[in-house]
């Protein structure tokens, strides 16, 4: 990887907020939960904008478990060897 970068922020929190993150945070653990919190809901919406991007790319009919789709998955567990369970 490279060089990180870090950039000092003002932002504004109420009280509240903050003295729930202090007692989940511990001390001077602040910055890291506000950052793991941020990555987390920076991860949820990609994964939501990727999800939405594909909502109706696959066609209604045609596929191969149409069916009877619970034999299908069931076929497709017992043919991977890694599966467990």
């Amino acid at each position: 990887m490279g060089y990180l970068r870090h950039m000092r922020m003002h932002i504004v929190l109420d009280d509240d907020l903050v003295r729930q993150i202090d007692e989940r945070a511990g001390k001077g653990g602040r910055t890291r939960y506000v950052t793991e919190a941020l990555r987390q809901r920076l991860d949820n919406e990609r994964r939501w904008e990727s999800l939405l991007s594909a909502a109706g790319t696959v066609a209604d009919e045609g596929h191969e478990w149409d069916d009877d789709p619970a034999a299908w998955v069931a076929g497709q567990r017992r043919s991977d060897p890694d599966r467990v369970g």
